[in-house]
């Protein structure tokens, strides 16, 4: 029997557990721990909460789950309740899945004053994530930046521009639904380093901004290159450019029937956040130009005024203490996904924060076959150990309040009794009411 322990419950953790299962069958069981009481990771947190078809990936995942191979292991803090040298010491193999749960920091004057948020944070407020619910921001002022020229960016600019009735459908939590149902702001400007030809954002999303109810997007058509430099884009982001071409032929009369505009400023570098009484009041930026890929400052400033300023710029991995760690690049340390010998890593924390929810799939597959052969030559050891059973005897004497995919399954129901109309579920963004409603009788 292999015993595998997972650390993570995303999509890169379920796909290496619905690996494991392909290529062991009755002979693996895998344990996937996670410090929330819920599983699903960003499909639950970062994935926007209007890209319903998006989250629907979540029952492979349950498929995968609510078999006797697999199992949830929630509210289980992995280098805190358990060492990685404990788990070395019950599992024949780790695979450390965390993801990238921490935003890249914007490292300016003035990125610490009070209205500025990254992505990560400012995402997990409107996704309901238990350590964001508090965040509270001020969206009193007109003006939201957006520094950033990915998806996430767009999904911000498109939650901060959507009117109440356009979350019809959506499991976007209460306090971002009511706070953004008050919103003042009535300018969200995206902010990129380089040019149209530069960005990381996908048709879809583009073309979701051409049917808002109260905004239009506006980009300066002196940004955009000779529509002949097009064809020599690969094919998706051929279709991108297309959409921002688009964008520059929105007559002036159907802007005047919008109270929001999302306005793409290209090639201009975030350089100074100004502040008044603490907090934010406007941005300083510098013009740039692109030379060999990289943006290049011309020298140029100025200054756009804002109450808010979102950071939308990369993703960190969380170190784990007996983890070996690439402080450069923001992950573990691998080759391959190898860490050390029956420590192995995969997604976003093996690579960074790159690639799309099923990029993790041969990352899983991969990792498993790696493990697969480091067994069969010798390198993990002799085998004999206990796994899960070992792992329970552990937390009894550690007093560990174990979640399992069965409880998830009673708190999912009274999330979803509890949604608002229109809304799939209403998600808990308390850890202790999570596991309370564990014990909830049925209705």
């Amino acid at each position: 029997m292999r015993h595998i322990a997972v650390i993570g419950s995303g999509p890169a953790g379920y796909y290496t557990a619905e690996a494991a299962q392909k290529k062991w069958g009755e002979d693996v069981r895998v344990d996937m721990f996670d410090r929330l009481p819920v599983p699903y990771g960003l499909i639950r947190t970062g994935v926007a909460p209007d890209h319903q078809s998006i989250k629907g990936v979540s029952r492979r995942y349950e498929k995968t789950a609510l078999t006797d191979h697999v199992r949830f292991v929630g509210n289980v803090t992995v280098g805190e309740d358990v060492s990685i040298a404990e788990l070395q010491s019950m599992y024949d193999a780790i695979v450390v899945a965390t993801g990238a749960p921490h935003d890249r920091e914007l490292a300016i004057e003035g990125a610490d004053l009070d209205g500025i948020y990254g992505s990560a944070a400012f995402v997990g407020w409107y996704n309901g994530h238990p350590e964001f619910a508090d965040l509270d921001p001020d969206l009193s002022g007109e003006t939201a930046v957006v520094v950033g020229m990915g998806n996430v960016a767009l999904d911000i600019a498109r939650i901060l521009a959507k009117t109440p009735d356009e979350f019809e459908g959506s499991d976007i939590v209460a306090h971002a639904y009511d706070l953004l149902g008050r919103s003042n702001i009535r300018q969200i400007v995206l902010l990129g380093r380089r040019g149209p030809h530069q960005i990381m954002m996908t048709p879809k999303e583009l073309g979701e901004l051409m049917h808002l109810e109260r905004a239009t997007p506006r980009v300066d058509p002196d940004d955009l290159p000779d529509e002949e430099e097009d064809t020599l884009l690969e094919p998706g982001l051929r279709k991108s450019v297309a959409h921002l071409r688009s964008f520059t032929a929105i007559p002036e009369s159907e802007r005047s029937d919008k109270a929001v505009e999302i306005d793409f400023h290209f090639f201009e570098s975030p350089k100074t956040i100004l502040g008044e009484d603490g907090r934010v009041c406007a941005i300083e930026v510098e013009r740039t130009e692109v030379k060999a890929g990289r943006a290049v400052g011309t020298g140029e400033i100025h200054r756009i005024p804002c109450s808010l300023v979102l950071t939308a710029i990369g993703y960190l991995t969380a170190p784990i203490e007996g983890i070996p760690f690439d402080e450069r690049a923001g992950r573990f340390a691998n080759d391959e996904g190898r860490i050390l010998p029956g420590l192995y890593t995969v997604g976003w924390a093996k690579r960074g924060p790159s690639g799309t929810i099923g990029t993790n799939k041969p990352d899983g597959f991969g990792v498993v076959e790696r493990i697969e052969e480091d067994l069969a030559s010798g390198a993990l050891g002799k085998g004999g150990k206990r796994g899960r059973e070992a792992f329970d005897i552990f937390a009894e004497h550690r007093g560990l309040d174990i979640v399992t995919f069965q409880d998830w399954k009673k708190i999912e129901e009274a999330e979803t009794a509890a949604a608002r109309d229109g809304a799939p579920r209403e998600k808990f963004v308390d850890i202790e009411a999570m596991i309370e409603a564990r014990s909830v009788p049925p209705r």
